[in-house]
């Protein structure tokens, strides 16, 4: 079975039996059988769960420190088989001190031991009053002896490698302060971060928490677990609700339920190799100079986990608008349109232009560049009358399109202009020898050309600039015609994504003009309509007849290719198998791999286009810019292929 690059974890929260590790031991190998169903590679318990972490000044107590470590050694021979890397915590007595401690085991073997360093001694907490910190042990540790096995390092500088991704472990109060070892640990290579924690809840405490470990995942690139402790401990004075949580690189894939009852776990399938990438695009991790070593400790293989039978993790099938809290969508429909808005303005108040020039087809693309058009002359005071809006109907212009495209224009109160460009690509037709009955790619092109050169000569002799359309989507399959639709003097949507394009139309109609009216059902109309060029004759009943998504495929699909091939540096093989996640139901896996073809091969053959970009402001992280995000040549040999 592949991998994928994923690496599956949990983080399990065993009922607790306060010193009591005999009766905690059994509820820790309890829960990793249940947990070996999933096939986990790694399974983190909470600080001191061995023993439970309200034990106060028992942990001065040698039956309890006996206890504990034959309860380890009895986890570490009751695991033995399980496939998983397993961390608990512990006490452990070494050179006259006790140390609040990480074990990790696998395969009956203990591992290595990772003591706290900084050890929480304010408010509510006392553990400077039973344990030493790991500051006092030598920096790359020491040699011990525990629960039987003898020559385990004991130190904080220790790497834990499963499969093909390497963990650092840390203790709850590590991670509270200013540096914590985990930015040290990611630097040296660790891609997962491993918490074991006694953290009590009070209110507002969850919040702050959840945003402290999502933001050091985000900050080291890292996924992080956090896994703390629950039902069992003691609430003489504090309560313990199980707050684990697991992250990766800011997103929360999976979060315990506080407050319940009895053992219980979660689990997310982390993407190791995404983080991996993410870091090697991130030149920050270069530029900090040398890392403490690392002893790397071998655990072996990643768990045989069947991926393809359940991943466990979310998978938006569309990332670039992301569905379930319309509040979120609004904030990034406001901030994309800002950008945008702000972009043109700044260009026209750099070169003194106070005319514009837009194509208005009564498509979603143009629609979208001529509502942020009118919104940058609203913000600079100048008047709509300068917005020079024209329509140029072809051969393949429906009514629908024009008639939407001339209420659009009167609606928001812009300048104006129809021409037809049937006698202009008529003559070129004839210039060039074209059969206008061979609806070629010729064809097409002529009348896309004849429009760019319409409102380039109006820009020229208005002394305005011609504002582009064309989107993100489209510049990544190259679905645009080379010094046609693709050229222009500023391109406000180079950088917005089609399965964006629609939504920010809509937003616009109910949140910047109006949201009733006949503007409100024109833009509503548009939205509805069918992508696109119209470049073929309309169907006898005089409807689009030629459907771009029936031609390069769904867009849907496309712009789901184009994130994870961006953002994460997914290979065809795992574009298929995310793709595949994503839309179960939706789409089929032949379906899919036809379409992933289509976008490879468009995407490698196609960058000419893109390397000659007109400016555009780049609104997400996605953006293909030669001059920004991607460069890439233009006369690559080979295309990927997807290899199952």
């Amino acid at each position: 079975m592949k991998s994928f690059g994923f690496l599956r974890a949990a983080a399990a929260m065993p009922r607790v039996h306060l010193a009591d590790p005999a009766a905690n031991a059994r509820e820790i190998i309890g829960l990793c059988k249940v947990l070996a169903a999933q096939r986990p590679s790694v399974i983190v318990f909470p600080e001191m769960s061995v023993t439970g972490y309200t034990c106060a000044d028992l942990f001065g107590q040698n039956r309890l420190l006996d206890d504990a470590e034959a309860a380890v050694a009895e986890i570490a021979r009751q695991s033995a088989e399980l496939e998983a890397m397993i961390v608990v915590g512990a006490p452990l007595r070494h050179a006259g001190r006790l140390f609040n401690c990480a074990v990790a085991l696998r395969g009956g073997r203990i591992l290595g031991i990772v003591p706290k360093t900084y050890l929480a001694g304010n408010n509510e907490f006392y553990e400077p009053r039973w344990f030493a910190s790991a500051r006092v042990l030598p920096e790359a540790g020491v040699r011990v002896r525990f629960a039987g096995q003898e020559g385990i390092l004991l130190g904080v500088r220790q790497l834990f490698r499963i499969g093909d991704a390497l963990a650092a472990i840390e203790i709850c109060q590590d991670l509270w302060v200013p540096v914590p070892p985990c930015s040290q640990a990611a630097l040296a290579g660790a891609q997962l971060i491993i918490n074991l924690s006694a953290s009590n809840d009070y209110l507002f405490k969850h919040e702050y928490r959840k945003s402290l470990v999502c933001s050091t995942a985000s900050r080291l690139y890292a996924a992080y677990i956090y896994c703390s402790c629950a039902e069992g401990e003691s609430t003489q004075d504090l309560v313990w609700a199980g707050a684990s949580l697991i992250c990766e690189n800011g997103s929360l894939l999976a979060e315990g339920e506080r407050f319940a009852r009895g053992s219980r776990f979660i689990a997310a399938d982390l993407d190791i190799e995404r983080l991996e990438t993410l870091r090697a695009k991130e030149h920050s991790f270069g530029f900090e100079g040398p890392v403490p070593s690392y002893t790397i400790q071998e655990a072996g293989a990643a768990a045989d986990t069947d991926f393809e039978a359940s991943l466990l993790r979310k998978l938006e099938p569309h990332p670039f608008v992301p569905q379930g809290d319309p509040e979120a969508l609004g904030v990034r429909c406001r901030e994309i349109l800002a950008a945008q808005v702000a972009g043109l303005t700044t260009r026209l108040e750099h070169i003194r232009c106070r005319k514009a020039v837009i194509g208005v087809s009564g498509g979603l693309d143009s629609t979208l560049a001529l509502l942020v058009t009118v919104l940058a002359f609203d913000t600079l005071g100048i008047p709509r009358e300068g917005i020079i809006g024209v329509t140029m109907p072809g051969f393949g212009t429906t009514h629908r399109t024009h008639d939407n495209s001339v209420d659009l224009m009167r609606e928001l109160g812009i300048s104006s202009r129809e021409i037809s460009i049937v006698p202009a690509v008529r003559q070129h037709f004839a210039d060039i020898g074209q059969d206008e009955s061979v609806h070629d790619l010729t064809y097409e092109n002529s009348q896309a050309r004849e429009r760019t050169q319409l409102l380039m000569d109006i820009a020229g002799k208005e002394g305005g600039i011609v504002v582009g359309t064309g989107d993100l989507s489209e510049l990544a399959l190259g679905w645009c015609t080379y010094n046609g639709d693709h050229m222009s003097m500023y391109g406000v949507n180079g950088s917005v994504p089609k399965t964006l394009v629609r939504t920010l139309v809509r937003w616009a109609a109910d949140n910047k003009f109006g949201g009733k009216g006949d503007i409100h059902r024109t833009l509503l109309d548009i939205v509805d309509t069918p992508i696109s060029p119209e470049l073929l004759p309309a169907d006898k009943d005089g409807k689009i007849a030629q459907k771009t998504e029936e031609t390069v495929g769904p867009y849907e699909l496309h712009d789901f290719f184009l994130y994870h091939f961006f953002r994460s540096g997914a290979g065809p093989d795992k574009l298929l198998f995310l793709a595949c996640k994503a839309f179960d139901g939706v789409y089929d896996r032949a379906t899919v791999r036809k379409w992933l073809e289509a976008f490879l091969r468009r995407f490698f053959r196609q960058q000419f286009k893109r390397s000659c970009l007109p400016d555009g402001p780049k609104v997400g992280s996605v953006t293909l810019s030669p001059r920004g995000d991607w460069r890439m040549p233009s006369d690559l040999e080979t295309v990927w292929n997807i290899s199952n």
